[in-house]
This record gives C-alpha cells, sequence and structure tokens, in this order.
C-alpha cells in the first residue's frame, strides 16, 4: 500500500512538474493571493470568471489553476487581515482580531510569517491526507449504487445546512430554494418543461455561474461599496519578518492542532477552510487563557491560518472521490471538470491518475511557491490597497460581466446574475446564508436522477433507500444529526458558537 502511494505521487510530481503546468500553477497561486488580498473579490467569483477561459486548457493544467487560486487565497485573505484589519477573503475574517492588534503593536513581520509558515505546513500535511485517504474512498465509491449515492447527497445536504452559520430554520429554507431552482428546464426524461414561464432561455435550466456570481460576486461589491473605505494601513514597509524563538514555540502547538481540525473539518459537508479557521480559533481560545486573545495573541493567528488552507485542501477529498462537493468553491471545480468533459466521481483515479495525482502534486508545488513568494511581495500588496474601492469596484464588475456572458453569449444570462445579485443582499439583510442555496442547487439535479434510477431498479420500491446497508447508514446519520442539531440545548450552543 505504502509503496503504491509512493509510485502514485512519483506520477503526481512527473506532471506537475511540466514546465506548461509549473506555469499555471505559478499563475494560479499568484492570481489567488492577489484576489485574497484585494478586498470585494474572493475564489469563488475568480474562479467563475475564469471557467470559460479553461475550454482552451488541458484539464489538468486548468484544474491545477482553479485549485491555485482557491488555496492562494488563503495565504492572500491573512496579509489584509493582519496589515489593515480588513479580510481579503471570508475564512481570514478570525485572522483580524489577533493579527491586526500583533501589527499595531509593531510585530506585522512576524505575524506574517508565522501565517505563511503555518499555511505551508498545514498544506504539506493535507496533502498527504488526500494522498492516504483518497484511493480506499475512491473504492468504497466504486461500490454505490443510485440509491446509496442518493443518500450520501441527502447527507451532504443536511450537514451543509447545519454547519451553515445563522438560523438553522433558514439554512433548510435555502436549501430548499436551492432545489427548487435545480429543478428550473426541461425535464430530460419527459421532456416537459418546469418553471420555465414561457421563457426559451430558461429550458436548458439556470447557470451555476450565473447564479454564484450574482449571490456573491456582484452582492459582495454591493456590500463592499455600502461598507465604505475606512482603511488603516499601519505598516508602509515591513520589517524584521522573522519570528523570535518564542514566537515559534508558542504558534507550534496551535500550527498543529489548527492543522489537525481544519484537515477533518474539510472533508465534511458544508465545511472547508471558513469553518476550519472558526474551529481552530475557539479550540485554542479554551485551551489557553482566553483574556490574552484579541490582543494580539500570536496563536489567534497561527491556528486559523493552519486550518484554513488544510480545510481550504482537504475539501477536494470528497469532490475528487465521490464526485460530491463539500462547499461552494469545489461545485465550481465539478463544473470546470465538466466543462473537459470529465465525469467527476470514483472512476477518476483509474481512468485519469495523472490527473488526480497531478492536482495532488501541484497542491504541495503551489504551497512552497506561496512561501518563497508572499513575503517579498507584501511591500507590493501593501500598495495595492491603498487603491480606493470606488475605482477598483468598476473594473471587479466588468470582470463579473465577461465571465457570465461569455458563457453562453446571452444578454439575458446577464439579466439573471442581476436578479440573482439582488437577491443575494436581500439575503444577507435578512441573515440568511447563500451557500446552502448553491450547494442544494448543484446536488439537487444529481438527486434527481439517483432517486430515479433507484426507484426503476427496484420496481417503484421506496423502501430500498433504507433496506440497502450503506443507503440506510446514511440517511440514518442524516435524519439523527437533524434531531441532534433540533434539540435545544445543541441549538444553543451551535448559535453562540457562530456567534462568537
Amino acid at each position: 500500500m505504502d509503496f503504491a502511494i509512493f509510485h502514485n505521487l512519483a506520477l503526481g510530481f512527473s506532471v506537475a512538474l511540466t514546465l506548461q503546468n509549473l506555469m499555471y500553477c505559478f499563475f494560479g497561486v499568484l492570481l489567488g493571493t492577489l484576489i485574497g488580498v484585494l478586498p470585494g473579490i474572493g475564489p469563488l467569483a475568480t474562479i467563475a470568471m475564469l471557467l470559460p477561459i479553461t475550454f482552451t486548457l488541458p484539464p489538468i493544467a486548468a484544474l491545477i489553476m482553479l485549485a491555485g487560486i482557491y488555496y492562494g487565497a488563503q495565504y492572500g485573505g491573512s496579509t489584509t487581515a493582519i496589515l489593515v484589519n480588513i479580510p481579503g477573503e471570508s475564512s481570514s475574517v478570525i485572522t483580524c482580531l489577533d493579527g491586526y492588534q500583533m501589527a499595531r503593536q509593531g510585530r506585522a513581520g512576524p505575524a506574517l510569517a508565522i501565517a505563511a509558515i503555518g499555511s505551508f505546513f498545514a498544506g504539506s500535511v493535507a496533502t498527504v491526507v488526500i494522498a492516504l485517504f483518497a484511493p480506499p474512498l475512491a473504492e468504497v465509491a466504486l461500490k454505490f449504487g443510485p440509491a446509496e449515492y442518493f443518500s450520501l447527497m441527502v447527507l451532504g445536504l443536511v450537514g451543509a445546512t447545519v454547519l451553515a452559520s445563522g438560523s438553522l430554520i433558514k439554512a433548510i429554507a435555502m436549501t430548499i430554494l436551492g432545489l427548487l431552482l435545480g429543478v428550473v428546464g426541461t425535464d430530460v426524461n419527459s421532456g416537459v418543461a418546469r418553471f420555465t414561464f414561457g421563457i426559451p432561455e430558461l429550458y436548458d435550466g439556470i447557470g451555476f455561474i450565473i447564479i454564484a456570481m450574482g449571490l456573491f460576486g456582484f452582492t459582495e461589491i454591493v456590500l463592499n461599496l455600502e461598507q465604505g473605505e475606512a482603511r488603516e494601513v499601519f505598516v508602509k514597509k515591513v520589517t524584521n519578518i522573522m519570528p523570535t524563538w518564542k514566537d515559534i514555540k508558542d504558534s507550534a502547538g496551535a500550527i498543529m492542532r489548527g492543522t489537525a481540525i481544519g484537515s477533518v473539518l474539510g472533508i465534511l459537508p458544508g465545511g472547508g477552510a471558513l469553518l476550519s479557521s472558526f474551529a481552530a480559533y475557539t479550540v485554542e481560545k479554551k485551551i489557553g487563557d482566553p483574556s490574552n486573545f484579541d490582543k494580539g495573541e500570536i496563536r489567534g493567528v497561527a491556528a486559523p491560518e493552519s486550518a484554513n488552507n488544510a480545510g481550504a485542501q482537504t475539501s477536494f477529498i470528497p469532490m475528487l472521490t465521490l464526485g460530491i462537493p463539500s462547499n461552494v468553491v469545489m461545485a465550481l471545480m465539478i463544473g470546470a471538470m465538466m466543462i473537459q468533459g470529465i465525469a467527476p466521481g470514483p472512476q477518476v483515479m483509474t481512468e485519469k491518475p495523472e490527473l488526480f495525482w497531478g492536482l495532488i502534486a501541484s497542491m504541495w508545488i503551489g504551497n512552497l511557491m506561496l512561501v518563497i513568494l508572499n513575503l517579498p511581495l507584501i511591500g507590493i500588496w501593501v500598495k495595492l490597497l491603498s487603491i480606493p474601492y470606488r475605482l477598483l469596484y468598476p473594473s471587479i464588475l466588468l470582470f463579473c460581466g465577461v465571465g457570465v456572458y461569455s458563457i453562453s453569449n446571452q444578454p439575458f444570462d446577464m439579466m439573471l446574475a442581476a436578479l440573482f445579485g439582488v437577491l443575494g443582499y436581500v439575503f444577507i439583510k435578512l441573515e440568511c446564508e447563500p451557500a446552502p442555496l448553491i450547494l442544494g442547487f448543484i446536488l439537487g439535479p444529481m438527486m434527481e436522477e439517483n432517486l430515479r434510477r433507484a426507484m426503476l431498479l427496484s420496481r417503484g420500491d421506496a423502501t430500498v433507500f433504507f433496506t440497502k446497508p450503506i443507503s440506510g447508514a446514511l440517511l440514518a446519520v442524516a435524519i439523527l444529526l437533524l434531531l441532534v442539531t433540533l434539540a435545544p440545548a445543541v441549538r444553543k450552543t451551535r448559535d453562540s458558537a457562530f456567534q462568537e
């Protein structure tokens, strides 16, 4: 088994170290860092914008670049969180608390260095975790039939709903809305148009890029404009980057704990970088003296930064092995694979091993590039932060518009994206998390397809979902998770955790 892993990783590195793939990896992590630094556009909108470009790229180069954007954004987000108290990426929100206080105390250099070291360590561990756990999971997934896949997706949606921030009822409502939006278009079996209201452009359904760009890209721009531009950059030039021996000793345990938490939570539905960073910070606060935190505690930087990078990378495991997205960015990655004509799922590992292992190897190379790149480029990132957002947002809006229009060259898509932008703004004001909606939208058609297949194979016997051992176990876990979360004591704990 161990020898097989080494052989597979050797294959991965031979693919990832080609000049073309190295170039796309470098471009991905550099762009990821840039969009992480600039508030107002995250990896989601960027990946959505770049999806049309992937048509012309080889599959492995396209996925390496998009993956680099995702985990590169986790690095970039920490820079603005520490220097300006503005999280460039949502997973860096928690880094602001202690990172910015360290910058105010003249310790921006050690904070940035520990963030980079923690992220690199977490990224390296996450790469090993993917290499170890993905093959056995893919083998199990090959035994899955339509009933098992349907139950797995139900569990995924329940998990995403439970782990979404805010009200549980609102999260369930958003998931159901996503499922309903997923059935818009022509029914494959009967040819009947569903929820199209006689509009020809809706016969093929709503593109997930349109929804993603509207709910996240356009909404983010409006919210940033609403907040104003109070940016206080304490550090024009970062000096004394190297952390002291005490800093390293204090943060070593936090980095390891953050990596472990991120590696586990990244795999869970609805998990990923954001949940991982919050969980790691909460754990550190429980372990250490709570009064030291929010005042420049280095562990408050080390733990969440390690966790968000580990969470970002291990979220690739269910996407690559099961074809199930654990978060919205992974849903877009599945979209990129489908554009390339690759059906996501366990067969990818056997049919396209060079793609699977090349992508995993590129993650470690990308993390190394990020460490080498980030610290020398801090001066440039600080200068970029001085650009007023009122000058920045038109170009972001333009790229978002181009990304939507280039999918099918339909003006209707632009109007639909704008409508979802308005809806996204309304959802934020109503404190409704949009992520469950996107996951419901992506998984809805797949759930419907597997439900119909399972019912067809069982000759209309619905008990097949409960009588098959794996399917029954997955549904039982989903029901148990929902019941536990609905319990008053658990709901109270959940609400207080997200508030914290």
